[in-house]
C-alpha cells in the first residue's frame, strides 16, 4: 500500500509478501494444485485484513502466468472472491511487460537509447526490449515483449532445486538460451549491444538475491539493494558461490531464506542464459517491478481526477 506524495509519486506505507509457489505442478497437469491454492488463499487473506484496516482510495488486484495457464483459474478467482474478497483480474503477457517497464522506468539510463529489462518470475520469464527517449519526462517506448513459459518454479519443478548437479544446471542454463533465441533474432539486439546502445535492468528474487550477497548484507535490505549495479564478472562469482553452496547452507542464509533456498539455483541458470546471449555487460538490480507500475498508475488516475 502506497500514499500519493506529489505529482505523480508515491511513499509505500505498508508491503507483505510471502512466496506461494502457485504455479506449483501447473506444468505437469495443466492445473492449479490444491495445496498451492490454500497457500496463496492464506496469504491473500491477510492482505484482505490489511486492506481492510486501511481507508484505500483505489486498488488493482492481478494475476499473472499461473492463471493465464491453469485450466481451472476461474474456479480459483471465485474461491479467492468468496473467500477474501478480492477480485483478481488476470492481465495479459503485454499488460503485464507494461507494467514491468513503468515500475522499473526510473532506473533507465538516458544516455543509452535500448533496454532490455527482464523479469524472472516463478511460473515464466519476462522480456521486454524498449526504446528510451534522451528527454528524461518522456515515458520509454515498448518496442516489443515475450513471455517465456519457463521460470523458477518450473524449472524447480522438473529438475528439483535442492541439490543440483552441473549437467543438470548446464542443461537448465542451454534450454533457457533456446527459448531466448527468437526474440534476439526479432529485435538484433545482440548487433545493438555490439554498437554500445543497451542497457539492462533486471527484476527477480534472482536479482535481489545476488546483489545482497554481492554487497554481503547481513540480512536483506531493499534499500541497499534496489538500484545496484552489477558489473557481469560479479554476477558471475555470486552465481558460482550460491551454486557451490549445500541447500541447508542456502536456507540458513539470511538473504537467500527457506522459501528460495530451491528455486534460487534455477533463477542462477536463467540469469546465466540471458548474460550469456546479451553480454550488455552491466545489469542495474530492481527491487520494483508490476507492483510500482500498478501503483504509478493508480497515483496517476488520481492525479487526473484531482482539480
Amino acid at each position: 500500500m502506497a500514499r500519493a506524495v506529489g505529482r505523480r509519486g508515491f511513499r509505500v506505507i505498508e508491503a507483505y509478501s510471502r512466496i506461494v509457489r502457485l504455479g506449483e505442478g501447473l506444468a505437469a497437469t495443466g492445473r492449479l494444485s490444491e495445496p498451492a491454492m490454500v497457500r496463496t488463499i492464506d496469504a491473500l487473506r491477510i492482505c484482505a485484513q490489511r486492506v481492510a484496516s486501511r481507508r484505500i482510495a483505489g486498488a488493482r488486484y492481478v494475476a499473472t502466468e499461473a492463471c493465464r495457464r491453469a485450466q481451472n483459474c476461474t474456479e480459483f478467482l471465485e474461491r479467492v472472491r468468496a473467500i477474501t474478497g478480492i477480485a483478481i483480474e488476470i492481465i495479459s503477457s503485454d499488460e503485464e511487460a507494461r507494467l514491468v517497464v513503468g515500475g522499473c522506468a526510473s532506473l533507465l539510463d538516458r544516455r543509452k537509447p535500448r533496454a532490455l529489462v527482464f523479469d524472472i518470475g516463478g511460473g515464466s520469464t519476462e522480456l521486454v526490449w524498449v526504446t528510451v527517449p534522451s528527454d528524461p519526462a518522456a515515458p520509454p517506448a515498448i518496442e516489443g515483449s515475450i513471455s517465456i513459459p519457463q521460470g523458477v518454479v518450473t524449472f524447480a519443478d522438473r529438475y528439483g532445486g535442492r541439490e543440483v548437479p552441473a549437467t543438470t544446471y548446464r542443461a537448465i542454463v542451454e534450454e533457457m538460451r533456446g527459448s531466448l533465441a527468437a526474440f534476439d533474432e526479432r529485435f538484433a539486439i545482440g548487433e545493438r549491444i555490439r554498437a554500445g546502445e543497451v542497457q539492462m535492468i533486471g527484476s527477480s528474487g534472482t536479482v535481489t538475491i545476488l546483489s545482497a550477497l554481492y554487497l554481503n548484507l547481513p540480512r536483506y535490505i531493499r534499500a541497499r539493494v534496489d538500484g545496484t549495479a552489477l558489473d557481469f564478472a560479479s554476477i558471475a562469482r555470486v552465481t558460482h558461490r550460491i551454486v557451490s553452496m549445500a541447500y541447508v547452507d542456502r536456507a540458513a542464509h539470511p538473504c537467500i531464506g527457506h522459501e528460495r533456498a530451491d528455486l534460487v539455483l534455477a533463477g542462477c541458470a536463467i540469469l546465466e542464459a540471458i548474460c550469456a546471449l546479451w553480454p550488455v555487460g552491466q545489469l542495474a538490480v530492481a527491487d520494483r517491478g508490476i507492483r510500482e507500475g500498478i501503483l504509478m498508475n493508480l497515483v496517476a488516475a488520481s492525479d487526473a481526477q484531482r482539480p
